[in-house]
């Protein structure tokens, strides 16, 4: 009733940053703490179809005699997690905003490469800082194995990111974790359902925040996060621990692709021709390096297929663009911003 009245003085709206998305209602956090559970103005959704998601800074109002607040502006986003809409042909979803590193997570003892790709490429795209946590390595056959895993992935996302290793056994691998989510910054946790994102929030928490379900037999665990919530790391900023996120289709992906898989970009400024897609033109040096075993077939494979996702996805946002009457030029134009090469 406090902040409702304090609001209402000059009828000025507070401002505030979403903490917790649960069942579509977010939860505020003010400048002064108070937690607001808020729905979106009407204006938001019926007009731009906006919505707010975790970590967005919004301006809010509390109505006298509302039962919630209500968002009625959502602040520029300095960066967005992106995906493809899977309910949608050809529509963005935004999973999180304001961000400044992306934490890809996967277990150690089944690392899904072609899945890590992906996840690579929309996590390179939002523009943060970039880090693989490789989990459960207490579950690893051997210490040999947990370095010949290592060494794969390391191989695979290049040297300039860091490879981390999480073992519930090993408290400084969590501290190597928490050292990367300092006061004032928040990360983003992304990976596949039962990878142990939540077990390794609960270590950085020092507490059972997350609810996490017993490992099964076969090493992999069930999800259980069902909602977007910043959640406090002691003596550090926040981490949004991401439900388990099953499709990941590329939205604008471009810039992501060319940094996920740099090594073949820079095979490709060798390429005779320009704009050589690497199928069948004469003087393709990716082609070459594939021939000569320099770069793997699967690598090679997976690079065409992401590009060619893309180029599919652009023909069909232009196919309903045409259909809804729009001129190409009314579309948003593809951001020339390039992400942040490869850090630690």
């Amino acid at each position: 009733m406090a902040i409702a009245e304090e609001m209402n003085e000059g009828g000025r709206l507070l401002k505030g940053q979403v903490v917790k998305l649960d069942r579509g209602y977010p939860l505020v956090r003010l400048a002064q703490g108070n937690l607001v559970r808020c729905e979106h103005a009407t204006s938001l959704v019926k007009g731009a179809d906006l919505r707010a998601v975790v970590g967005d800074f919004v301006e809010i109002s509390i109505p006298e005699g509302h039962d919630k607040g209500i968002i009625e502006a959502i602040e520029p986003r300095s960066r967005a997690f992106v995906r493809k809409d899977p309910t949608e042909r050809a529509l963005p979803q935004v999973l999180a905003a304001n961000f400044d590193r992306v934490f890809v997570a996967q277990p150690l003892a089944d690392v899904n490469v072609r899945r890590l790709e992906r996840e690579l490429v929309l996590a390179y795209e939002t523009g943060a800082d970039v880090t693989v946590v490789l989990t459960k390595a207490d579950l690893a056959e051997s210490e040999e194995h947990v370095t010949e895993v290592r060494d794969r992935v390391k191989a695979l996302v290049g040297p300039d990111v860091r490879t981390l290793v999480v073992s519930e056994n090993d408290p400084a691998s969590i501290e190597a974790v928490r050292a990367l989510v300092p006061a004032g910054a928040t990360a983003v946790l992304i990976g596949k359902s039962g990878v142990g994102k939540s077990s390794m929030v609960n270590m950085l928490v020092g507490s059972e925040i997350q609810e996490t379900t017993p490992v099964r037999e076969d090493g992999k665990g069930r999800h259980t996060t069902v909602s977007r919530e910043m959640v406090a790391v002691p003596g550090g900023g926040f981490i949004v621990d991401m439900p388990g996120v099953r499709g990941l289709g590329l939205w604008e992906a471009d810039a992501g692709i060319g940094a996920a898989f740099s090594d073949i970009e820079t095979l490709a400024e060798h390429c005779r021709f320009r704009d050589c897609r690497h199928a069948d033109e004469p003087g393709c040096a990716v082609r070459a390096a594939v021939e000569s075993g320099e770069l793997s077939p699967e690598r090679y494979a997976s690079y065409q297929a992401l590009k060619q996702e893309t180029v599919e996805l652009r023909d069909r946002r232009e196919e309903a663009r045409r259909m809804r009457g729009e001129k190409a030029s009314d579309a948003r134009k593809p951001s020339s911003r390039k992400p942040k090469k490869r850090k630690r």
